[in-house]
Order: structure tokens, then C-alpha cells, then sequence
């Protein structure tokens, strides 16, 4: 894949990932799956190395860098057959709202953690009733003398076993008109009243899902990101009045780190149906010399290329502080990324015919994995509605 907007550091790192990621593979995931195991090894050795924390402040042990660098950590990891799901949720989602809206005393606490790999954590915002609306969440958060009280429920929160904490978005009562409004809490997995139970799922992935109950769950004041009630001046700092803010710093991050996850996926799938058609060969010719198979796989080719450079795009109005036109690019590339990973997985398995659902070639399963992209975090119709009514300008249905 071609590199043409990336610096020379960014296609340092991508060769140094991909290298890392070709030491373990595609084989050493499948292993992981069917043994049941996270992959703590990968795991500890991109953290060594400086990929997983490389979004993060330096103060705090990060890399300094940002969302441009760590959605390449994860595409390149994906391209060489060794995605890491948690990477979407504890350091881009967590590690970023920490980092942006944190108290000083938070970010001390979790962000050397979250950057050296130590701490990984968790992130719980979907419920059974809510779904995409996010204003149906009643997950709440009420105030008892100095503590915090959260009682609610949360669905297809990945990764909660191995998570020290869970980011939750919870709901507080405004004082000043009596309405609900967002606010994120770092719940430690051994808070009494914070229950899990897994959820079966026909998908198979290292990571496995939960539900979470939290049953009159009582923590710190501190646990609130950004601490205490914000005054007008501290507003972009962090506490009740600045949630709605934290969520939607967290939300572009997670659209981002999907399309690289989509992008990696797809890009892995097409490399490996380009390898076989170079050396099938069924009459005269490899197969891979006929234009039925040839031109299908450019097209994959081109689509992915289209759609890492909206993911780029994204990750540079992020990294530069705008939001709004980051929450455009990123949904754009969300949605790009996953239509390119399905259509590139499809064709791919179609380039192998049989041979295409076997074990052997590992293909197969990432049919169903492949259509995560289009489901989680927002499906491809909730991104339609956003782009219609956001850069189109067209009235909302509901």
C-alpha cells in the first residue's frame, strides 16, 4: 500500500509494525481464539515498544504523537493478521478523553498505565433499550454526599475481564433545568455492585463481550472524569458540565480506529487472494492473469486506498483540534472503511473459491468479523442519517 500523505517517521513506524506484526500473525490469533487467551504477548510487546501509548501525552509516558499515529499502529497490526481490538477502546477512547479532560490526579493515575500497557480499560456505553440513541441511556449517576451512586445496565462492552476499569457514560441530573446529561465515570472492576456476565457470541475473537449490571454501584467523587462540577471557565477541563464534550472526544477516535481496523482486515484479506492468484493455475495461466479475477481486486485495492485517506484526513482534523470537522471525516471513514473491508474480504474469498473456507488459508472467519465494521460502533444507516443531515443539510426523520 502505497504511503504518498505520510512523513518518513510515519513510514518508519508503519514498517516497524508491520514487521512486529508479521512475528505473530494471523495463526497466532486463530490460536488465541480457539484456546480461548488475549493476546497478552502481542500485547506487552507493542507496549513495549512505545505503539500502544504513542497518542498519549510524553509527560505521562505516552509517545506524543496522535491519532494519525496510532490508527497506523492498528491498520498495519490488521494487514499482517494480528488486529488488536482493545487498542480501539483503551487508548484511543480512554486514553484520550483522560488525557483531554482528565484531573490532574487521573491522568497520573491511568495514563502511564494505559501508555506502558500495564493498565488496559474498558468502555461501556451501548444498553439493551438505548441502541444508537443515545439519549434513551439510562445508566444514572446521583450524588450522595461526597460519592457517586451509578446504577444501570451496558451491553457489548468489550474486553471487561482483562480491563482494570470501565469508562461508563452515565447520565446526572442538571441542577439548574432537571434534565439528564452525559457524564463518563472510571468504574475499577472490583467496585461491589459492578457485575459481568458474557455475552455468547457466533463471533469468534480473542476479545470476548459482556453485559454489565451496575447495581447501586458507589465510587469517589474523583471517579467522575474532570472531577467535581465545572465552573464557566473550567468548561474544557472536565466534570459535569463538559460530558457531552468528553463523549464526542472519545467517539472520533473510536470512528477513526474502526476504519483502520476495517482497513487492516480488508487489506490482509486482499494480499492474501493476490498470493494465490499469482500461483494458481487452472489452465494456462495463473488465474490471477484473467480480468474476472484480476479487476475485482484492483477495484478492492482502490477502495481501500480511498477510504485510509479520509481515515487520515480524520485523524488530522482530530489531531488538530477540530472536532466538528473531525466528527465529518470520521464518520465518512468509519463508513468507507467498512463498506471496503466487506466487499475486499467477499472478493477475496470468492478469488479462492473453495479453498476460500478453509482453515488453512483464514479467510473463512473473517466474513463474519468483517461485518463488525458496519455494525459497532454506529451502523452504516445511523452514519447515512448523519451525513445527510449534518453535511447535506436535509431534515431529520426522527
Amino acid at each position: 500500500m502505497s504511503t504518498a500523505l505520510g512523513t518518513e517517521e510515519h513510514k518508519d513506524l508503519r514498517a516497524a509494525v508491520a514487521a512486529l506484526g508479521k512475528r505473530y500473525g494471523r495463526d497466532y490469533m486463530t490460536a488465541l481464539v480457539r484456546d480461548g487467551e488475549h493476546p497478552r504477548e502481542l500485547w506487552a510487546e507493542a507496549a513495549k515498544l512505545g505503539y500502544l501509548g504513542v497518542n498519549l501525552p510524553e509527560e505521562y509516558g505516552g509517545g506524543g504523537g496522535g491519532m494519525a499515529e496510532l490508527s497506523l499502529v492498528l491498520e498495519e497490526l490488521g494487514a499482517a493478521g494480528s488486529p488488536l481490538l482493545m487498542m480501539i477502546v483503551s487508548p484511543a477512547i480512554c486514553g484520550t478523553v483522560i488525557a483531554r479532560f482528565g484531573t490532574e490526579a487521573q491522568k497520573q493515575r491511568w495514563l502511564p498505565g494505559l501508555a506502558d500497557g500495564s493498565i488496559t480499560m474498558a468502555f461501556g456505553i451501548t444498553e439493551p433499550d438505548a441502541g444508537s440513541n443515545s439519549h434513551r441511556i439510562t445508566t444514572t449517576a446521583r450524588r450522595d454526599g461526597d460519592e457517586w451512586v451509578l446504577t444501570g445496565r451496558k451491553v457489548f462492552v468489550s474486553g471487561v475481564d482483562i480491563a482494570e476499569a470501565t469508562l461508563i457514560v452515565g447520565r446526572t441530573e442538571d441542577a439548574r433545568s432537571g434534565k439528564l446529561k452525559p457524564c463518563l465515570f472510571i468504574v475499577p472492576r472490583d467496585a461491589p455492585g459492578f457485575g459481568r456476565s458474557p455475552i455468547d457470541m457466533e463471533l469468534q475473537a480473542p476479545e470476548k463481550q459482556f453485559e454489565l449490571v451496575l447495581d447501586d454501584v458507589r465510587l469517589p467523587a474523583d471517579a467522575l472524569v474532570g472531577g467535581g462540577t465545572s465552573r464557566s471557565s473550567e468548561a474544557e477541563s472536565g466534570g459535569e458540565d463538559a460530558g457531552l464534550l468528553q463523549l464526542f472526544a472519545g467517539l472520533n477516535p473510536e470512528r477513526i480506529m474502526t476504519a483502520a481496523f476495517a482497513l487492516g482486515m480488508g487489506r490482509y484479506a486482499i494480499a492474501r487472494a493476490v498470493d494465490y492468484a499469482r500461483t494458481r493455475q487452472v489452465w494456462k495461466e495463473p488465474i490471477g492473469a484473467h480480468q474476472a479475477i484480476a479487476h475485482p481486486l484492483a477495484q478492492s485495492h482502490i477502495e481501500l486506498e480511498l477510504a485510509r485517506l479520509m481515515m487520515q484526513k480524520a485523524a488530522r482534523l482530530y489531531d488538530e483540534g477540530d472536532d466538528m470537522g473531525a466528527g465529518e471525516a470520521a464518520n465518512m471513514a468509519k463508513y468507507a472503511a467498512a463498506e471496503a473491508c466487506v466487499r475486499a474480504v467477499d472478493q477475496a474469498v470468492h478469488t479462492l473459491g473453495g479453498n476460500g473456507l478453509t482453515r488453512e488459508y483464514g479467510l473463512a472467519s473473517l466474513v463474519t468479523a468483517a461485518r463488525v465494521a458496519r455494525i459497532a460502533p454506529v451502523s452504516r444507516e445511523m452514519i447515512l442519517n448523519y451525513v445527510s443531515h449534518q453535511s447535506l443539510g436535509l431534515p431529520k426523520s426522527y
